[in-house]
């Protein structure tokens, strides 16, 4: 907690992975789509690459996960459920994006906490990338 004045920010960044509290990382990295997003006209009805980078905290079952699937957070669900967000359709901002795949992460009861990245790679010329990247946790 951060004392500034007389206002509080109440920040918490937890690490993703921490073996004091039983916290597993999940994480996609990289994953490259067209999307239909954007504020602009000249972005309407069109296509453009984006970048998205998910962090999961996600905390250990008491029980090993005995290498089973069902017993961990699947990252292919993750972009799964990422490209069924893009397929309804066009969406504005980035942030509307990054808010959108956090919420859907957050659904799965093992996952405490995420920070999602997304990144349009030929908006700005000259910028390998702009975009939004936001942190999220349950709270408890």
């Amino acid at each position: 907690m951060v004392q500034n004045d007389k206002t509080t920010a109440n920040i918490l960044h937890l690490p993703f992975a921490d073996a004091t509290r039983s916290v597993r990382h999940i994480f996609v990295r990289d994953y490259v789509v067209d999307a239909e997003i954007g504020v602009w006209e000249h972005e309407k009805d069109t296509h453009q690459k984006i970048r998205i980078n998910v962090d999961l905290s996600v905390q250990e079952n008491t029980q090993h996960h005995d290498d089973q699937l069902s017993n961990v957070v699947c990252y292919n669900d993750i972009v799964t459920n990422i490209q069924a967000i893009l397929a309804k359709g066009h969406i504005n901002l980035v942030e509307t994006l990054a808010e959108k795949i956090a919420d859907m992460a957050l659904t799965d009861n093992q996952v405490i906490g995420t920070r999602v990245k997304v990144e349009k790679l030929e908006a700005v010329e000259g910028a390998a990338s702009v975009g939004v990247e936001i942190e999220r946790h349950k709270h408890p």
